[in-house]
């Protein structure tokens, strides 16, 4: 049903009075913000294009789908009001049956300065919540059956994840609530650190805590996915050889490409695909450059797919772009320290920087892999695996069902 997606033109927060129930602000564009490419396909790929959008699942195992002011400096006042709107209408143009929505993780400070704080955590999930449930285009997905529901009913599944457990202190049993209000995924630790890890923006790495590895045994047994994106390299691999099933580097790319401690090495790679799991390609600017491509667009990111790809198999890839509606860089900027961008560009080689990622701006350009897919000669069975098959094999182990 990729094609056919039955978004009715609900926006963000209609059910409420602007101006009166919450502070207007001008967003960007949700499609073509930006004069990002288009991979142009003669018509006999047109027609495949159409038939893969139609036959087969399509996942995104990370992405952002707020949508931001057209003023950068904006951004904090907006996102300190707690009202962010959701790009449903760039959403429906992406092709996606379900992606895992990262939510305002590492910038939300909304109750309080810090991000990670539990009630700025619960403020997020809580709002995202009472907006979708306003409308019956995009639904919160709890089981591997409600994606394939997705996709048979013209929607679009949301699977909520932290890109690392909130500030809970040693009581374990709040991942359970967490469980309970949705979260399907949840990372271990975002780039500084916590309690329960070491973070890869951290100098000195310790790996997991005792509180780590009961945190994985607890998200073993309720069934909810592991997240490695952000961790150290010790803390991965750790995390890796601790967890009974699965786990995910949702949103990553290669450091063999590439030397920022932002990207994987190749031992986690192959412990990963020992363990089962599966590695989203990401395209957040400036992550997956390679020396070879030295400027940020689809064909680096593309590079990073074909390297783990020939590594560790097409069994254990796919992409969680890491995406949103507005711009991606100067959030960056903006957010640098809660986000610890600077950690992960000590001593790169010298690379281009660039306004956005050409070919992968937004989430509504998630079909831009498909297209490049089809230009490059992979089959109709290494596309299905690589934009849904190979995460939905992984949730099923993971959540049971």
């Amino acid at each position: 049903m990729g094609k056919n997606k039955k978004y009715g033109g609900y926006k963000s927060f209609q059910y409420l009075e602007p101006g009166t129930d919450y502070k207007v602000y001008k967003l960007v564009k949700q499609v073509n913000r930006v004069a990002s490419h288009i991979i142009e396909l003669s018509k006999t790929e047109q027609e495949r294009f159409e038939e893969i959008l139609e036959k087969y699942i399509w996942i995104s195992l990370h992405e952002h789908s707020k949508v931001y002011p057209e003023n950068p400096g904006l951004m904090k006042d907006y996102i300190r009001s707690g009202r962010i709107f959701i790009g449903y209408e760039g959403l429906a143009t992406s092709g996606l049956d379900a992606f895992f929505e990262g939510l305002h993780n590492g910038t939300g400070s909304i109750e309080s300065k810090d991000p990670w704080a539990w009630e700025n955590i619960i403020y997020q999930i809580g709002m995202y919540l009472s907006d979708i449930d306003h409308q019956d285009f995009l639904f919160l997905a709890k089981r591997t059956e409600d994606i394939i529901r997705a996709h048979e009913e013209g929607k679009i599944a949301v699977i909520l994840h932290l890109e690392s457990i909130p500030n809970i202190g040693s009581n374990i049993d709040k991942i359970d609530v967490l469980y309970g209000l949705g979260v399907r995924c949840m990372g271990l630790a975002y780039s500084q650190g916590n309690i329960f890890c070491s973070g890869l923006a951290e100098k000195f790495d310790r790996g997991l805590s005792d509180l780590g590895y009961e945190a994985i045994k607890r998200m073993n047994k309720l069934g909810l996915a592991i997240d490695l994106a952000h961790v150290s390299d010790k803390s991965r691999l750790e995390a890796i050889e601790a967890s009974d099933k699965p786990v995910l580097i949702t949103h990553a790319g290669a450091r063999a490409l590439w030397p920022s401690k932002r990207l994987v090495t190749d031992e986690a790679l192959h412990a990963l695909a020992e363990n089962c799991g599966v590695i989203g390609i990401e395209a957040a600017p400036h992550t997956t450059i390679t020396m070879n491509r030295r400027k940020h667009s689809i064909e680096s990111v593309m590079e990073h797919f074909e390297y783990i790809a020939d590594l560790i198999g097409i069994d254990h890839v796919a992409f969680g772009l890491d995406t949103n509606f507005g711009d991606h860089v100067a959030l960056h900027k903006i957010f640098a320290k809660e986000l610890a961008t600077s950690a992960t560009k000590e001593a790169l080689p010298a690379f281009e920087e660039v306004e956005y990622v050409d070919g992968l701006e937004n989430p509504s350009e998630f079909h831009n892999v498909v297209r490049w897919l089809i230009k490059h000669g992979y089959s109709d069975e290494e596309i299905e695996k690589v934009i849904g098959k190979n995460v939905l094999s992984v949730l099923k182990e993971i959540f049971g069902s």
